[in-house]
C-alpha cells in the first residue's frame, strides 16, 4: 500500500471515530472567503474560527517551558492515531485550515529546525504527491516552536503551488543552475520567493543547505523562514521565503487597527486566515500588501 493510501484511510478511521476532528474539518465546508486580486496572481483571506488557539499562540519560552507539548506521544488525545514514517509520526490536523490537513511531528521532543530534516521533507512530498508539505520556522509561525515538525495540505489549496510554475517566466530571475539544481528568485508577488528545482535529491540538499548556511550567516538561531515543498513531474520544487518579522504590528494594534493574523506559511502562500469575524470583514488589500512588506525579506 503507498503512503498516500495509508493517509487517506487514516482520515477515513480518525473522522468516523473522532468527534473533534470530524466537526471540525465538517466545518471547513462553511467556512467563509474572499479574494483579493493582484493583476496575474491572488491573496485569500479565510474566516476560521476554529484557529484561534494557532493565531493567538503565545510562543515565548517561558509559556512554552509551562505547557506540556501537544506534539508529544504521551500528551496527544487519546483518539489520535498515526502513521509511522522513519523518525516522524504522521497525524491528522484536528483544528485545520486544509480539507486534508497533516500535522508530522518527530517521535522525539526536539526543536523545531529544518537543516537536519530538509531531506526528509523531499522524502514525504515524494510519498505525498497529492499534497504540499511546509514548515514553519521557530519564529515565523510554529506553535511548537520546541518540537520539530512539518504540515501538509491538498496542494491545490494554496495559491503559491499553482502560480508559480505558470508565472516562473514572467516573475523569476535565474540565479544558478549547477549539479541539476536550478534556483530562481521570484520578484514582484509581493513577497520574494527563492525556488529550487531539480530531480536529484542529494544535490537539491546540498544546495538549500549552503542557502541555509549563507542566510545564518555565523548567527547561532536559525534563519527565518518558510519552506514548501511538492513533487511533480518528477522533480522536487521548494519554495523559501525568508522573513524578517514574526507578527505585524497589526497584531497588537489597537481598536479598528487591530487584526489577527499570525502570519505563517500559509499566509506567506497567499491564504490569509483569521479566528475573528470583524478581521476578516475589516481586512482590506491594502493592509495585506502591508503585511507581507513587513514579514518578508529579500536577500
Amino acid at each position: 500500500m503507498s503512503l498516500q493510501k495509508e493517509v487517506y484511510d487514516l482520515f477515513d478511521e480518525q473522522l468516523a471515530h473522532w468527534e473533534l476532528a470530524r466537526k471540525n474539518f465538517a466545518a471547513l465546508d462553511s467556512v467563509q472567503l474572499k479574494t483579493f486580486n493582484f493583476d496575474d496572481f491572488k491573496v485569500c483571506v479565510q474566516f476560521n474560527p476554529g484557529r484561534m488557539a494557532s493565531s493567538g499562540a503565545k510562543v515565548d519560552a517561558k509559556t512554552i517551558a509551562q505547557r506540556k507539548c501537544f506534539l508529544c506521544g504521551a500528551n496527544r488525545p487519546a483518539e489520535q492515531n498515526g502513521i509511522d514514517y522513519s523518525d516522524f509520526v504522521i497525524l491528522i490536523n484536528p483544528f485545520p485550515i486544509f480539507k486534508r490537513h497533516l500535522t508530522i511531528p518527530r517521535r522525539e521532543h526536539v526543536d523545531q529546525h529544518i537543516r537536519p530534516y530538509f531531506q526528509d521533507m523531499l522524502s514525504l512530498a515524494k510519498d505525498l504527491p497529492d499534497f504540499v508539505l511546509f514548515y514553519n520556522g521557530p519564529k515565523c509561525g510554529a506553535s511548537a516552536p520546541d518540537h520539530m515538525h512539518f504540515q501538509a495540505g491538498n496542494k491545490d489549496f494554496l495559491p503559491i503551488v499553482e502560480e508559480l510554475p505558470r508565472l516562473k517566466a514572467k516573475k523569476s530571475v535565474l540565479l544558478s543552475d549547477k549539479n541539476g539544481v536550478e534556483m530562481v528568485r521570484f520578484d514582484n508577488y509581493l513577497r520574494t520567493v527563492y525556488g529550487l528545482e531539480s530531480d536529484n535529491k542529494d544535490a537539491l540538499v546540498a544546495v538549500f543547505n549552503e542557502f541555509f548556511d549563507k542566510l545564518q550567516a555565523g548567527q547561532s538561531e536559525e534563519p527565518m523562514m518558510n519552506v514548501l515543498c511538492v513533487f511533480e513531474e518528477n522533480k522536487w520544487k521548494v519554495y523559501i521565503i525568508v522573513r524578517k518579522a514574526f507578527r505585524p504590528w497589526q497584531y497588537t494594534a489597537e481598536g479598528d487597527k487591530n487584526l489577527m493574523v499570525s502570519p505563517a506559511t500559509v499566509e506567506v502562500g497567499g491564504m490569509f486566515i483569521t479566528p475573528v469575524p470583524e478581521h476578516f470583514e475589516r481586512i482590506t488589500k491594502e493592509d495585506v500588501e502591508d503585511i507581507m512588506s513587513q514579514l518578508t525579506l529579500k536577500f
